[in-house]
């Protein structure tokens, strides 16, 4: 039978795709790839871009549409069928992609064609390209001794087993938690919102009564709203303790999938001859060294440290005075905090939920996006998905002519893993001549993890998801606006790391606009505007604890850059160690010692940010220049919307992310409006 995971032709069948046909589905695309590889490069003598790379491109772009859906479902749709054809095509994954980038006759194939560049007529973009392409045959060991390119590659197939054994083990450890609750007393302070996801989610596994579960919607209210300290406590624990050995299942313990994962990153960045991993890392990103970013992450810390002490200091004070709390603990913060900033701004989280239901939200976040780039979306509801709560929207641009497409799942259940997150189906791509007209439509998947609806109201909310969802949004943006033709370059590809945050936390400013709102918060019963008093009320509350946070951040940076730029940490008391001191050094509120928050770090140790979370911070910097632009020039300024679709988001990874920003802004970034839009460059009353 036809595999529908073979030749896509559009869009993934999810419906038909089946866990046994993924692995044969690889195997047969692998073989393509290394029979492919090796009849080019015997074929010619004589290297050009139409004769090596964009059949090579071709490839790719094949394996990638095959391999991308199974990917996404195994976040999405987390099945043990699923799971263990998943795993099992990790390392066959890492092999071929090691053997490719280390395969020296394509490599020397390649420079041939950089060494020609200007006689072959190579475009700029296709110049950028292939000096990408060089330095990752180089940094996937192309130079090594047989001897040495055979261990390398026998530790990347270890890592890409190991990240993927540790994002499951969380994945595990939160579902496997729940607690039923069969007295609502038990419950006291939890908003109705929340009392109804715990009435649903008990229903969903037949029980009577509340089920609180590790699903950050549930998680979330209890630690803001539980008037129960004990229950807090409980769920706190849960959470911290998750996939660790403090947990309640020894057998998902990330202990020494933690340290193995370290010792694999270092031996791997000695290969290579850098000193630690961190600096193998920051190769290929905008900062130059970790000595650079620990010295950024400092001088945020100078700043921020002494408002977050303060903050800290009225949070206990407050604690101790208004609520009988002398001995103020981690699972208390939350919960203070949110009785705090309800009796200084009269605002609440609940309070503003009935504004932002989840229709008018998309519609406003759609019409921000079509002022600003002259695009038009429109849903299309007859596409197959994995999921019922699954949407499929088309862009359009001003001719309306396709321009990209994209999936949305928006909210929290079972077997999805948690937090949010964009990945893409396909990139823009030129895959045939002209006169085809072969250019592939980019097709991104979106993914949030929101409250969704409960009995017969829509889901609603909180102004935090909806950043979430601007967020992830301006990463689906960068990948969906690009006009790079080149699959490497196209989108996000090839953009460096620490400048890929910049598109998805410039959306994040417009939550804070009136005129932004004003296209989207509507109550969900009577489609009231926000009223101006709430409006007042958030924009006061904006900056409630903002140097909490901002120290918050910094103490997974620096943690994070710590781990990675010393060679001997390779065992998870040596990791707790470092978590402890940046504490010591940062952290205002000190968490208990069974907390094992970095047994559940997944974007350093699963995702793509190992010595890399720094670019939260570094391209919050570039996201409020630029969006100081916005302020200065008009939020709705049509020039200025333009040039940043064509400097920022359509350029891709055509050149450097510098080059860039500063053809977008002027000059380069400074750190003045981030610093501006903490609520840091003015003293906290």
């Amino acid at each position: 039978m036809k595999s529908p995971l073979l030749n896509i032709k559009d869009l993934p069948e999810f419906s038909k795709i089946k866990a046994k046909q993924i692995e044969p589905a690889l195997d047969e695309l692998l073989a393509q790839g290394r029979k492919l590889t090796k009849t080019l490069l015997e074929k010619n003598t004589q290297y050009s871009w139409d004769n090596l790379i964009h059949p090579l491109e071709l490839m790719d772009n094949q394996l990638e549409r095959m391999w991308s859906p199974v990917s996404h479902l195994n976040g999405v749709l987390n099945t043990a069928e699923l799971r263990d054809a998943y795993t099992a095509c990790l390392p066959k994954l890492s092999e071929y992609s090691t053997e490719i980038g280390q395969n020296k006759v394509l490599f020397l194939a390649l420079q041939q064609i950089q060494d020609n560049q200007e006689a072959l007529n190579l475009d700029s973009a296709q110049q950028k390209s292939l000096e990408d392409s060089l330095k990752s045959f180089r940094l996937s060991g192309v130079d090594l001794a047989e001897d040495k390119k055979q261990r390398f590659a026998e530790i990347s197939k270890e890592l890409s087993t190991l990240t993927s054994k540790y994002s499951d083990n969380v994945l595990d450890a939160t579902n496997a938690w729940s607690k039923e609750i069969s007295d609502i007393k038990q419950l006291a302070g939890l908003p109705d919102s929340a009392l109804e996801q715990a009435k649903q989610a008990a229903a969903q596994r037949d029980l009577s009564g509340w089920l609180l579960t590790l699903e950050f919607p549930s998680y979330y209210a209890v630690m803001s709203y539980a008037d129960n300290r004990e229950l807090r406590q409980e769920v706190y624990r849960a959470y911290t303790t998750r996939a660790s050995d403090q947990g309640d299942n020894p057998e998902l313990d990330n202990s020494e999938n933690m340290g193995r994962i370290l010792q694999l990153r270092q031996e791997k960045a000695a290969l290579l001859g850098f000193s630690s991993y961190a600096d193998l890392s920051l190769d290929s990103k905008m900062a130059e060294s970790p000595k650079q970013v620990l010295e950024f992450m400092d001088e945020l810390a100078e700043k921020s440290l002494p408002f977050a002490k303060k903050e800290y200091k009225e949070l206990c004070e407050f604690a101790e005075k208004e609520l009988n709390i002398s001995d103020l603990q981690a699972w208390d913060a939350g919960y203070v905090s949110e009785k705090l900033k309800q009796q200084r701004y009269a605002i609440s989280d609940e309070d503003l939920k009935p504004y932002f239901p989840v229709d008018s939200v998309l519609n406003g976040l759609f019409k921000l996006v079509e002022n600003l780039y002259k695009i038009s979306i429109k849903q299309n509801q007859d596409v197959d998905t994995w999921h019922e709560d699954v949407r499929f929207y088309e862009i359009y641009d001003e001719n309306k002519q396709l321009k990209a497409r994209f999936y949305l799942d928006l909210y929290a259940r079972q077997h999805k893993r948690g937090g949010a997150w964009m990945a893409d189906f396909c990139s823009r791509f030129k895959t045939g001549s002209e006169q085809e007209n072969g250019l592939q439509t980019p097709v991104a998947f979106m993914t949030c993890n929101s409250a969704p609806p409960a009995g017969d109201k829509p889901a609603l909310f909180t102004h935090d998801e909806v950043i979430t969802l601007f967020h992830e949004f301006g990463h689906g943006l960068h990948h969906m606006m690009t006009q790079v033709d080149y699959l490497d370059i196209s989108g996000i590809s090839g953009v460096e790391w620490d400048a890929v945050e910049l598109p998805s936390q410039f959306m994040e400013n417009w939550c804070w606009q009136r005129e932004a709102l004003d296209m989207f918060a509507a109550h969900y019963q009577t489609g009231e505007k926000l009223p101006t008093e709430l409006f007042d009320k958030m924009q006061a509350a904006r900056h409630f604890q903002s140097a909490m946070g901002m120290v918050r951040q910094l103490e997974f940076s620096i943690f994070d850059m710590r781990i990675h730029e010393d060679p001997s940490v390779t065992s998870a008391e040596q990791i707790k160690a470092i978590l402890d001191k940046t504490r010591e050094h940062i952290a205002v509120v000190i968490p208990p010692e069974f907390n094992r928050f970095q047994h559940g770090f997944s974007h350093i140790f699963a995702g793509g940010y190992a010595a890399g979370y720094y670019s939260y911070k570094w391209a919050e910097v570039l996201s409020s220049d630029a969006f100081a632009r916005f302020e200065e020039e008009g939020l709705f300024n049509q020039q200025v919307g333009k040039e940043f679709l064509t400097e920022i988001l359509e350029v891709g990874g055509s050149r450097t992310a510098m080059e860039s920003f500063k053809a977008f802004r002027g000059r380069e970034p400074n750190v003045d409006a981030l610093l501006r839009h903490s609520g840091l460059n003015i003293a906290h009353n």
